[in-house]
């Protein structure tokens, strides 16, 4: 039996959440967030919302559960491999002219596309002057982005997204297999910083060269969008680069003028001179 779940109550827990445990899922796609709450209120099997709001509010472990509901980590690499072409093709030509690359992927789920990225900066010879910030909202998320250890029945599609992006080597020498999960070869890690960070709340706390930030705005609302692309910019330095997912766009915020798109269909912008 499901259990039906009123704009009133979703409210009310927004302010629980945020009010006991500083989480603001106030200005996230509404009806996305209200159909993962009530998906949780099914799959875990509350009789009411009360025994819901009761369990975020009495057990401080259970903040987990909600955070794996309600952010989204659906992710593979070399996703859109034209996007890792791009960067690739167009954009790693220019980073490998600094003396440290700095890159920040925000929203990076479960690490699939961190490994991408480490990847692709290896073949190109990047890896050693370049640094990852690999961040999300999820800790456990986070956890297994971490241990770098996935199911080996992904691999197969995973190798093709590789080819797709340019790839030329055997995908398999970049992981071990074991049974049926594999584990990302440890040279990948040794420039990937991990952290929790917050997009809605938090601050800048760096400066890069490259923002990724990829299907993840989507579930935000105009208003928390904003927010982020300001706090992207902040954190950008002069004629920097941001990649964003296949339906996201910087054209309609109000940092928008000091961006030049440069990779055509592949959502990679260029931020002007400081």
């Amino acid at each position: 039996m499901q259990i039906e779940l009123t704009e009133d109550q979703l409210d009310t827990l927004i302010d629980d959440v945020q009010r006991e445990y500083g989480y603001d899922f106030g200005d996230y796609a509404r009806a996305s967030l209200h159909r993962r709450i009530a998906r949780l209120m099914t799959v875990d099997r509350f009789v009411s919302f009360a025994e819901l709001r009761y369990r975020i509010n009495s057990d401080k472990d259970y903040l987990s559960r909600l955070i794996d509901m309600v952010s989204v980590n659906v992710t593979e690499m070399f996703r859109d491999p034209s996007f890792y072409a791009a960067l690739r093709t167009q954009i790693f030509p220019v980073l490998a002219t600094y003396p440290l690359i700095r890159i920040w992927h925000a929203g990076c789920a479960s690490g699939e596309e961190v490994y991408s990225m480490a990847i692709l900066l290896k073949e190109s010879k990047l890896l050693d002057k370049s640094i990852i910030y690999a961040t999300d909202i999820n800790p456990t998320a986070l956890s297994v982005a971490r241990a770098g250890i996935y199911p080996l029945a992904q691999m197969q599609k995973y190798s093709e997204n590789y080819v797709a992006a340019g790839g030329a080597e055997d995908f398999s020498r970049y992981y071990t297999a074991q049974y049926d999960m594999v584990k990302m070869d440890t040279a990948l890690t040794k420039r990937i910083v991990y952290a929790t960070h917050n997009l809605a709340t938090d601050s800048s706390f760096n400066e890069f060269q490259l923002i990724i930030c990829r299907n993840v705005l989507i579930y935000f609302n105009q208003t928390l969008q904003d927010r982020v692309f300001h706090l992207f910019d902040d954190s950008l330095e002069g004629l920097g680069f941001i990649g964003l997912g296949s339906k996201e766009s910087i054209r309609f915020s109000t940092v928008a003028a000091s961006y030049q798109q440069v990779a055509g269909k592949d959502k990679i912008w260029r931020k002007g001179k400081k």
